[in-house]
């Protein structure tokens, strides 16, 4: 990576300001259930306490929308975060504002400041100057270390760059060493997996990944759309008929280049999109009239197995079938335990966040990747090339 990190910096004595990602799930009662990103975060303030740095942590929760909404206050937040660093976590009132300011100010060395959620003023996502330029006054440098948001210029993520020199934390680094490696030097054979709902949402990725790969696997609803382009009936599936054509061009692209594009041949069918609606395994070609395509099938999986089976460096984004559900979640289950078994036999193991990251944490199968990513549009963005609006504004080596 071609960015200054904490590592480069002296941080000693300094007010240090860290945007994180705290963007974790919450129940009704307000208690955390998912605390991964909480976790990913504690490399990098633990680095910082140590070196005696005084720590001013920023982050979103949900999408207030600009305004005050009381369940997505940071404190369950600071909670969990003191009970993993085993010292106390001071919550702010607020992001900006004198009182913030005094907390800030007064902040020892070895403690830590959480400020109220950012996106409670429609400012941040604005990039408002005057709001990063608040936010900028709380520290003495800028840390980075919420890749899940570098995809945004936001205040936060981009905005006080202007006004402190701006480097990346140890979370941040590991992103784009691991994403960045993977797609500019990867071990060949080189294999992707990419599913989800919609052709729509991927078809950068695919364009990209199509000159890249040697191996090419699809599966999820968007499948659904490459299978119609290649004139087969899929029922009542999940379909973009608008993005046929751009299906149709993909194919002759990856066949073009001898590239092993690999749609599934079976599939689990339902009659209705419900968890216990009645299902059955049929052929990707003969899935009648009034039934729909939820995940892929046993010959996919063993297709899926057969065609990873010598990849060196595997990326994956997206379930390939409606993971939610524990009757359709059975391909993505069984490319979990795939994947696990190929790390294990020293392949690199790249989980491109959001829903692929979920259904890995689901199963506590994280441990057995080799890097499981916490940016679901971060890691989409850069898998296909574009440039992180907060990555791009930290401080070059």
């Amino acid at each position: 990576m071609n960015k200054k990190t904490i590592r480069d910096i002296d941080v000693t004595g300094r007010h240090v300001l860290v945007r994180v990602d705290f963007n974790v799930p919450l129940d009704e009662q307000q208690h955390i259930t998912d605390d991964t990103r909480i976790k990913a975060a504690l490399p990098t303030i633990r680095y910082l306490l140590d070196h005696g740095a005084a720590v001013i942590l920023m982050s979103h929760l949900g999408r207030p929308k600009g305004q005050v909404v009381e369940t997505l206050r940071l404190a369950p937040a600071a909670r969990r975060l003191g009970e993993l660093l085993g010292q106390p976590v001071q919550m702010a009132p607020d992001c900006v504002g004198p009182q913030v300011e005094r907390m800030a100010r007064v902040l020892q060395a070895g403690q830590v400041l959480l400020l109220e959620n950012l996106r409670f003023h429609k400012e941040e996502e604005q990039n408002d100057p005057d709001f990063a330029r608040q936010l900028a006054a709380l520290g003495k440098v800028y840390v980075n270390d919420a890749f899940g948001s570098a995809h945004r210029a936001h205040a936060s993520t981009e905005g006080v760059t202007r006004f402190l020199p701006g480097v990346a934390g140890f979370l941040m680094e590991k992103e784009i060493n691991f994403l960045g490696s993977a797609l500019e030097h990867p071990k060949r054979p080189f294999a992707a997996i990419i599913g989800g709902a919609k052709v729509s949402d991927k078809i950068t990725v695919l364009e990209r990944l199509i000159g890249m790969v040697d191996v090419l696997l699809i599966g999820g609803g968007m499948a659904n759309t490459f299978l119609k382009a290649e004139g087969y009936e899929i029922g009542d599936s999940l379909v973009e008929n608008e993005k046929l054509d751009v299906a149709r061009d993909l194919l002759a692209r990856a066949r073009q280049r001898k590239l092993a594009l690999v749609l599934p041949a079976d599939v689990v069918i339902a009659d209705r999109f419900a968890a216990d609606a009645d299902h059955k395994t049929v052929s990707a070609n003969a899935v009648p009239a009034g039934w729909r395509i939820l995940d892929i099938g046993t010959q996919t999986i063993a297709a899926f197995r057969e065609r990873l089976s010598d990849a060196k460096t595997i990326i994956w984004n997206g379930t390939l079938g409606v993971a939610e559900m524990p009757a359709f979640a059975k391909g993505t289950d069984a490319l979990i335990s795939i994947l696990a078994e190929l790390t294990k036999r020293g392949a690199t193991t790249i989980i491109g966040g959001g829903d692929s990251a979920a259904a890995v944490e689901q199963v506590d199968a994280a441990d057995k990747m080799t890097h499981v990513s916490t940016g679901g549009g971060a890691s989409l963005e850069f898998l296909e090339g574009r440039v992180l609006p907060g990555v791009a504004a930290l401080q070059d080596l």
